[in-house]
Formats: structure tokens, sequence, C-alpha cells
């Protein structure tokens, strides 16, 4: 069970090393929690932050194991792998779109945009 933890771990360690975005997405995450606090929001608030903010960070861990999965699999240029990593991406896009959406629903009011 440990050494599952421990892979898991790396999983993400990996992820922290080498993708940039996934540093993008961890400091925008921590932004947000920062704007939680300092405008107080209410507990259902946080439920819906931290579902978007896991929502986003485990598109972008995915994006990642297809990407690599998908350069074990071919080294050589194929349309079909083009589109696979296109369509993780797209998700991550999609995620992150959702996530800004939210942003503004929560904190819009606070910051007097609406």
């Amino acid at each position: 069970m440990l050494d599952k933890f421990r892979a898991a771990l790396v999983g993400v360690f990996y992820c922290l090393r080498t993708q940039v975005n996934m540093v993008i997405h961890l400091t925008a995450a921590a932004a947000v929690v920062a704007a939680g606090v300092y405008f107080h929001v209410r507990p259902w608030e946080w439920a819906v932050l931290t579902l978007t903010i896991t929502m986003v960070i485990a598109a972008e861990a995915f994006n990642t194991a297809l990407e690599v999965a998908v350069d074990l699999y071919t080294s050589k240029y194929h349309p079909l792998a083009r589109i696979a990593k296109d369509v993780a991406a797209g998700a991550v896009l999609m995620t992150a779109i959702g996530a800004i959406i939210i942003a503004c629903i929560i904190f819009g009011p606070r910051l007097g945009l609406y």
C-alpha cells in the first residue's frame, strides 16, 4: 500500500518537474486559495473551488500521462498520436476555462465586477 502511495507521489513530482503548465496551474490554485481566505468564501464555495482546482490538476496529470504513453509507443510522427495529444490538451483547456468561469462567479461580486 505504501509503495502505491509512493509511486503516486513520484508521478506528481514528475509532473511538477517536467510540466510548466502544472506549475502554472498550481500557482493559480494557490492564488485562488489566498483569495478565498482573503474574501472569506463560504463553505459551499470552498467545496466548488476545491473540486474545480482538483479537476484542472487531474486533467493536467492525465494529459501528461497520455503524452508520455504516446511518446513511449512511437517516436515517429503519426496523425493519430497528434490527435490524441491535442484532445488531451483540449481537455485541460476546457477544465481551465471552467475554473475561470467558477472563479468569476465566486469572486466577481467581491471584486465589484457585477
